[in-house]
Order: C-alpha cells, then sequence, then structure tokens
C-alpha cells in the first residue's frame, strides 16, 4: 500500500513514469538518482556486485527473484548461437549473391568481399562483446551511447532504430518470406505484390504472437528454425560438392576478370554482403536475459559468426557449380535458381528453406527489437508503456507490438531495395558509433569491469571501415535519401528537447497509459510502489 497526495491508499501499478519509486531509479544492481536528461548521478553507474546475484556476478539484482517483475534469464548458450546463426542466415545469402556479383563484377572480388563481410562482423561482434559484458542491460548500442555520451546519442540512436531502422530490417525479411511463400505456388511469373505483402503480414503477426506468448517459445522457435536452416545450407553445399565431383568449375576459373575497383562499388557491395550478415549484434540487445552473460555472450559470438562465414563461402561456391556469373546476376532467386537446375522434382525445397530460413530470422529480429523499445522506454526516452513487461508471460509486449506495428506499414507502403539501402546507410553510421563508444570508455573509465576485453586495433578497425562505408557511396554517387537519413537522425532532437530534457507531457497521455496496461495486462519492471 502507498499514500497519494490526497492520503488515498493504493495497491495498483502507477500508470507512468516507468513505476519508478520517487527515490530515484534502480540502474543495474543499485539505487542511483536519474535526472531530467537521463544521466545517472553519483558513481558512474557502474555494475556492482551484489549478495542475490545469480551465477554471474555481472548479472546484478536486476535479474534475481527479489524484484517483484523483470525480464528472466532464460537464454542459454544454444539459444544464444541459435539467435545469431538464426538472424544471420535469412533471405540475404538466398537473394544477395546476384547483386553483390553485379557491383563487384567478378567472382573472385565477391567471394573478397563476402569473405571480408564476414571478417569485419566477427570483430564488430568481439567489441560488441566487451560492451556487452560490461553493461549487461538491454538495448546494445543506445546503453553503451547512454555510457560513454550521455542521453542526447543515445535518444537519436533509439529514435531512428526504433521508427525505422529495426521495422525495416523486419519488414524487408517479412517480404522476402511472403515472395518465397507465394513463390512456391506459382509457374513462371512474378507473384503478384498484394498476395506477397498480405502473407508477409501474416507472418509478422504469428512472430509477434510467439513472442509476445513466452519467451521459451520464442527461443524453442529459433533454436528449431535455426536447425532447419542448416539442413538447408548443408542442401545446397551438398549439392555444389556433387557437382564439383563431376567437374563442374569451369566458372571458378579465372575468378578476377571483369572486376570494377570503383570506391562506390565496393562499398555498395559491401552493403549487400553485410545485409545477409546483419544480426551479428542482434544478442547485445538481450543481455538482460543472458544467463551468466560474461560467458555467454562472448562464446556465442565467436562460434556463431565463423560458422556462418564458413557457410556463406561454401554456398557461394556450390552456386557457381550450378550458374553462370551472368546467370546469378540475372536470377532475382539464385537460391531457385539452383533448386531448379539441380534437384528436378525436388525443387520446392528451396523455396521451403528459404521461407523457414526468413521466419526464423524475422523471429529473431523482432526478439531483439523489443527489448530496444524496452531498453530506451524504460529511461525515460520513450512512451512509457513500451518499458512494460506482461505480468504473468514476461515478455515485453508493448515494445514487440509497437514495433510490429511499424514494420506492418513499411511492408505495406515499402520494397526491398529502397528499405536495404537506407537501412546498411543508417545501421552504419551507429555501429561506428558503438567502437568510439568503446574506445572512449577505455580512457573515461579504465577501472570499469571488463570480463571480456579486445585488443584497441579492432574497434579502431572496425571504425574506420565503418567511416568508409558511410562516405563511399555519397562521394561515388551522392543522392538526396543520404541527406533524407542524416535529417531525420538529426530530427530526433526536435522531440527530445521538449519531451524529454524538458518534460514536456502530452495531454491525456497518463489516461492512455493506463489504459493500455490494464488492456495488455503489463506492468513496470522491477518494482511496485507499495
Amino acid at each position: 500500500m502507498y499514500q497519494d497526495e490526497h492520503g488515498i491508499g493504493k495497491n495498483h501499478f502507477y500508470g507512468n513514469n516507468n513505476g519508478f519509486p520517487k527515490e530515484g531509479l534502480q540502474f543495474r544492481g543499485r539505487s542511483t538518482n536519474c535526472n531530467g536528461d537521463g544521466f545517472i548521478d553519483g558513481e558512474g553507474g557502474g555494475v556492482e556486485e551484489s549478495a542475490t546475484a545469480g551465477p554471474d556476478k555481472l548479472e546484478g539484482s536486476g535479474s534475481t527473484e527479489n524484484d517483484t517483475l523483470h525480464l528472466k534469464r532464460r537464454v542459454g548458450l544454444i539459444s544464444g548461437v541459435a539467435l545469431i546463426v538464426g538472424t544471420m542466415i535469412g533471405s540475404g545469402i538466398f537473394v544477395s549473391p546476384s547483386g553483390l556479383l553485379e557491383r563487384t563484377g567478378s567472382v573472385g572480388m565477391s567471394f573478397v568481399i563476402w569473405m571480408a563481410c564476414g571478417f569485419l562482423s566477427l570483430l564488430g561482434a568481439l567489441a560488441y562483446a566487451e560492451l556487452g559484458t560490461m553493461n549487461t542491460s538491454s538495448g546494445a548500442e543506445y546503453a553503451y551511447f547512454m555510457d560513454a555520451f550521455g542521453a542526447p546519442p543515445a535518444f537519436l540512436f533509439s529514435w531512428a532504430s526504433t521508427l525505422v531502422l529495426k521495422p525495416s530490417q523486419m519488414a524487408i525479411i517479412c517480404l522476402s518470406f511472403g515472395k518465397y511463400a507465394v513463390e512456391a505456388f506459382v509457374n513462371e511469373c512474378e507473384p503478384p505484390d498484394i498476395v506477397v505483402k498480405m502473407v508477409a503480414l501474416l507472418a509478422l503477426v504469428v512472430i509477434l504472437y510467439i513472442n509476445c506468448y513466452s519467451v521459451n517459445l520464442a527461443t524453442s522457435v529459433q533454436n528449431i528454425f535455426t536447425a532447419a536452416k542448416l539442413v538447408a545450407v548443408l542442401l545446397v553445399i551438398v549439392g555444389g560438392i556433387y557437382k564439383m565431383c563431376e567437374g563442374n568449375i569451369q566458372h571458378l576459373q579465372y575468378p578476377f576478370q571483369n572486376t570494377k575497383f570503383s570506391i562506390g562499388n565496393i562499398a555498395t557491395a559491401f552493403y549487400t554482403g553485410l545485409w545477409a550478415y546483419d544480426g551479428w549484434n542482434n544478442l547485445n540487445y538481450v543481455t538482460e536475459e543472458i544467463k551468466n552473460p560474461s560467458k555467454n555472450l562472448p562464446r556465442s559470438i565467436i562460434i556463431g559468426i565463423p560458422l556462418v562465414t564458413v557457410c556463406y563461402a561454401l554456398i557461394n561456391i556450390s552456386y557457381l557449380t550450378v550458374m553462370s556469373p551472368l546467370e546469378m546476376t540475372n536470377s532475382e532467386a539464385v537460391a531457385v535458381t539452383f533448386g531448379n537446375r539441380l534437384l528436378g522434382v525436388m525443387a520446392w525445397l528451396m523455396p521451403l528453406s528459404v521461407t523457414i530460413s526468413t521466419f526464423g530470422s524475422a523471429n529473431g529480429t523482432l526478439f531483439a527489437a523489443g527489448r530496444l523499445c524496452f531498453a530506451a522506454s524504460r529511461e525515460g526516452h520513450m512512451l512509457d508503456i513500451l518499458s512494460y513487461v506482461h505480468v504473468r508471460r514476461y515478455t515485453p509486449a508493448p515494445g514487440l507490438i509497437f514495433h510490429s506495428l511499424i514494420a506492418g506499414a513499411m511492408v505495406l507502403y515499402g520494397t526491398i531495395d529502397s528499405l536495404i539501402d537506407f537501412f546498411s546507410f543508417t545501421a552504419w553510421i551507429f555501429y561506428g558509433g558503438s567502437m568510439v563508444a568503446l574506445m572512449v570508455m577505455r580512457y573515461t573509465k579504465p577501472n570499469y569491469p571488463r570480463p571480456y576485453k579486445v585488443p584497441i586495433i579492432i574497434p579502431l578497425l572496425v571504425f574506420v571501415v565503418s567511416i568508409y562505408l558511410i562516405i563511399g557511396p555519397i562521394i561515388d554517387q551522392p543522392t538526396i535519401e543520404y541527406l533524407y537519413a542524416a535529417m531525420f537522425i538529426l530530427g530526433g532532437m526536435v522531440f527530445y528537447v521538449p519531451f524529454v530534457h524538458y518534460k514536456v507531457r502530452i495531454p491525456l497521455m497518463d489516461g492512455l497509459t493506463v489504459f493500455l496496461q490494464m488492456l495488455l495486462e503489463v506492468a513496470p519492471t522491477q518494482h511496485m510502489i507499495e
């Protein structure tokens, strides 16, 4: 029970202000005061050991049963690897080889780009492993920007990611799912756009239900679909080995003939390849739900990303044993063409495999995206309701629903190509920013606990590459879309200043929060006012 300003007793969850008590925000295992910009007053917000902590000292008291309501630690090593592999292997490797080959001009250079993308993803993920074991709060880049730069850059990341990056990523994957699912039922013609979009929306609704229903169900679905897509990858690789044994290696000769060495072409080729690798940082969004994060986070990364890189290399070689580079360039669905050439009456297995792969990737993407909303809202940077958790299922249902609504709108009104270009350009701005955050905190917080630490050359190298990927296409072929992207990111300050810095409250917002809280059966995490 608690007394309001009129002395009336109450025993329910408070509808706004994230349910935090007046003495301050409970942050990573101890009580600290949070000012209006989201900065933590006191000793820098470090991770403190707790007598009630779980098996990993980094888990802190925020993850123990002492809290009334919180996200449970249910993601182990296998589920962590499945989340990384399952989100990275989506539609990209089944679609991107044609676009990447067209931009590089040769088999050899495209193969170099594929391997370089895998190496870059591994380096970036290792740097994120250090950040993720330093700060085990969910939200990935958002949490790291808060630690290194403070509230404004963190808000701009959550603004761009929540409204564009994560929903567009989800929309791209669902559109790919719809395209391949419908393609299995049509012959010799393009599937109708309206049917593809309806199937994509249906998949989005099913994935939303899975993630809202149970974390265990979502991780089980991820594990099963990851195993299924690895079987599909193995099918392609075995088919390639079979064709190589027959002597079909003519397309692998003279690998660097007709290579395009333009700065812009190489950068946009990286965009295409890195889209297939995207998802390497998704595990960092759910660190509050990882068991023993100081060990399982880096282990999942070290196992998952090299596994994906090897699979991609072997798949590309397999494609070239069946198709010429020109045929690959002209094919909109390389994996389907491969299946038609090699599998005969069983060719339907390839569209099915891609459908399974994209469904699993979409599931992992939404699982991670919902935690970003949750983390940003918990710090007062987004609507209060988005930081609430279902009172029985312990899932961040409002954040998941919010992301799905935006992704659904993008499915209806967007196209895959336009979404990929915007996503890649904007994402690498924030990836580079995370590398800067790591290097800054090496000097501003030298004594901060670092269970896993990478050589400083790794974040520096990833930062340099990110600058190239941002600037290269602009210099080579400037388009107005890049300016729109930058203006959109900076435009977030228009909302930050009044609603976060000065805490302007929108009329009727508190009533809407309480209504949604009751409708969705959700409540603030970590604390209940008594």
